[in-house]
């Protein structure tokens, strides 16, 4: 398949508007790359600046070496899985797989071939002479797919492929997806997509983009565990980390942090004397909560402000003022009534902590 390089790329509409700046960003052959980001933090326009359906304003592109910014898109070797299916309704599956094939006139048997595979891989064989509309969703999703595999493409490109399913048919298309990479190893897939579940559970890589740039790249466990800065470890993660400023009040191994709202919390993060007096933001991330034992010296204390149970786990929304709320998430039935005082506490490995929003982990 193909290696992927951005370097310094840039967007900018009319001149003035600016997108996207300075990415630099690295794919090997065979990886499943993820973009995520916020809304309109311009992670579409940087798979179609990949795919070169937007023009590059700046910086290089360039797949196994070759600069690609000026190539129309019939020239990169790259196939696109869009948000719609974009399938032909007066079309079988066969004929819409086959379709580009034919335009390139490819011969007969070489189409068959081509076909026959990608549909054993997408389990659609027995659909290939079905309509569109007499497909699921799924369905005609796994069919738009297919109609990328036969073309052979260097690169993948997914914008979003799963956002017009259902949860279920989401769920079963996201599983398909993954079985499908296992089944083309060498194939350089990236994928866009709001849904942190598909990013976790997909990607060998994830991209988080935001400011009009790249906020950290690493894998799924990376982003989850170590995040370079608050955003970061805000936007993975659902429901989001916890954030309680505070100040460290005891360094070395463990840092112990004094938190503006009262209460402490240690973290195993080591720090140094001269970060003592530091202020910081601590966080914790819902899951990582624990109920403290009486007297904890090391705990967070709230009242309850709301409660949802959801049987394996409860949630617990903690008030702290009239506009700053924390969510715990404690295994199994917490029974738990409004206004309630609760004493929390979390380990100190999964304590983190942030100076001017970046992470002090060294």
């Amino acid at each position: 398949m193909a290696e992927l390089k951005l370097t310094g790329v840039g967007k900018t509409y009319g001149g003035k508007v600016e997108v996207l700046r300075d990415i630099n960003l690295d794919i090997a052959t065979g990886e499943l790359v993820v973009f995520v980001g916020p809304s309109g933090c311009g992670k579409s326009t940087l798979l179609r600046m990949i795919a070169g359906l937007e023009q590059i304003t700046a910086g290089t592109l360039e797949i196994d070496g070759q600069v690609m910014n000026d190539f129309p898109p019939s020239r990169r070797g790259i196939a696109m899985v869009f948000q719609s299916y974009a399938l032909y309704p007066h079309m079988t599956v066969r004929d819409n797989m086959a379709f580009a094939l034919k335009i390139a006139k490819m011969p007969k048997a070489d189409i068959h071939a081509a076909v026959d595979k990608a549909a054993q891989i997408l389990q659609l064989g027995d659909l290939l002479d079905r309509l569109p509309k007499e497909l699921s969703g799924g369905q005609r999703q796994r069919v738009a797919i297919g109609r990328a595999i036969v073309r052979d493409p260097k690169v993948y490109l997914f914008d979003e492929p799963l956002s017009n399913l259902d949860a279920a048919l989401r769920v079963a298309t996201r599983i398909e997806i993954a079985r499908l990479k296992e089944a083309m190893p060498d194939s350089t897939m990236v994928y866009v997509t709001h849904d942190q579940v598909e990013a976790m559970t997909l990607a060998d890589r994830i991209v988080v983009l935001a400011d009009k740039g790249i906020a950290q790249v690493g894998t799924p466990l990376d982003l989850y565990e170590r995040p370079d800065n608050e955003f970061v470890a805000q936007f993975i993660g659902s429901p989001a980390m916890n954030l309680f400023p505070g100040t460290i009040a005891a360094t070395g191994a463990r840092t112990r942090v004094e938190l503006d709202r009262g209460g402490a919390i240690e973290s195993a993060i080591a720090t140094d004397p001269g970060d003592t007096g530091k202020k910081v933001n601590v966080g914790i991330r819902p899951e990582d909560f624990a109920t403290a034992a009486p007297g904890d010296a090391a705990s967070i204390t709230g009242n309850v402000d709301y409660v949802e149970a959801l049987g394996e786990v409860t949630l617990i929304y903690l008030a702290h003022g009239a506009d700053t709320q924390h969510i715990a998430k404690l295994p199994g039935i917490i029974e738990a009534e409004r206004g309630q005082a609760i004493s929390l506490t979390a380990p100190p490995d999964k304590v983190h902590l942030f100076h001017q929003g970046r992470s002090m982990r060294k």
